[in-house]
């Protein structure tokens, strides 16, 4: 049996950068102050004395900067994996992830690729500033030729990053802030993967599905918890990746079950949520005793430090979706 050891979802993912660094020359870190620093989160802390200024470079202000440049070092054989500080600093690179990393494979007819990894903490409720706090997850999930990853654990999150670097294609990782440290979890010490594009089923259940990602995962967990209380059995579906899905397994629960709720904290309009809603409705209608339900941020950016409690979904919220479903 591996050896583990029991880490942080931060831990983790310091752990899969720092095992990568070691096997891969070709793998190199860039962001702003990821370097002498470790990082706004401490994630990066210790791997450039490591692995010296060359491979974890601290760089400019400049998230269209250091993207375009590790589009191009991608292109060349390297593996860049550029750190974005919070994900709603990325819009200034997002030119760059848009109009080249996605369409490389495409545009050069598969003569080129871009492996590159893009980390991203993000989420709201840790009492951040404006911008900091942004779920804008969907305008990627849009963007064809772009993997999305979003691990709520520490296991997942080491498995997936590993994944992720060893994946030919770019691949956004989303990093939930709220979980970085308020959950542990047994690691393994070595090298493993998770396979990106299939989800973890976090519960079973008979009567209603729960699909939720990143931070909304453990409030989807506790509204279960509530919900058992009151005789209702929830199963509960962890994506881990939002682009592309795991079909199958939603498709599969949500047959069983004929009753969905989808939890996201990002704002309803246009989000994730809406593309697995239509998913259902596509393929497992006739399925359903309840039209699938959404528990969603709201339309506005997210307010400032206190006020964020009222705009991100909480168990009780889901709970509320989940009776409402049942009773339908």
């Amino acid at each position: 049996m591996a050896a583990t050891k029991t880490m942080t979802l931060a831990q983790a993912i310091h752990d899969a950068l720092r095992l990568m660094l070691r096997e891969n020359g070709d793998i190199v870190l860039l962001g702003e102050d990821i370097g002498r620093n470790g990082g706004v989160f401490r994630v990066t802390d210790g791997l450039q004395a490591e692995f010296g200024e060359e491979r974890v470079m601290d760089t400019p202000l400049s998230e269209a900067g250091f993207t375009g440049m590790a589009i191009g070092m991608a292109m060349a054989g390297f593996r860049p994996v550029v750190e974005i500080q919070f994900l709603g600093f990325i819009y200034p690179a997002y030119e760059q992830i848009m109009t080249h990393a996605a369409r490389m494979r495409m545009r050069t007819r598969g003569h080129f690729t871009v492996p590159l990894v893009i980390r991203a903490p993000y989420g709201a409720g840790v009492r951040a500033p404006e911008i900091h706090s942004d779920s804008t997850e969907a305008l990627f999930t849009h963007m064809p030729g772009v993997k999305v990853v979003c691990p709520s654990s520490p296991y997942d999150a080491k498995g997936l990053l590993i994944a992720a670097i060893e994946d030919p294609d770019p691949v956004l990782f989303l990093e939930p802030m709220r979980c970085y440290r308020s959950v542990r979890e047994e690691v393994p010490d070595g090298k493993y993967t998770v396979a990106i594009g299939k989800a973890r089923k976090r519960r079973e259940g008979k009567d209603v599905t729960v699909i939720a990602w990143g931070a909304m995962v453990p409030v989807a967990m506790k509204a279960a918890d509530l919900a058992l209380e009151r005789g209702i059995s929830v199963e509960v579906i962890d994506l881990r990746t939002l682009d592309p899905l795991d079909e199958e397994t939603i498709i599969a629960s949500v047959k069983k079950t004929g009753r969905t709720v989808i939890v996201q904290e990002a704002p309803a309009t246009g989000g994730v949520a809406s593309d697995i809603a239509a998913l259902i409705n596509e393929e497992a209608f006739l399925y359903q005793e309840a039209p699938v339900a959404r528990v969603t941020g709201y339309d506005v950016p997210v307010p400032f430090f206190a006020y964020e409690d009222e705009y991100l979904p909480s168990p009780e919220r889901v709970l509320a979706a989940i009776e409402r479903t049942v009773r339908f």
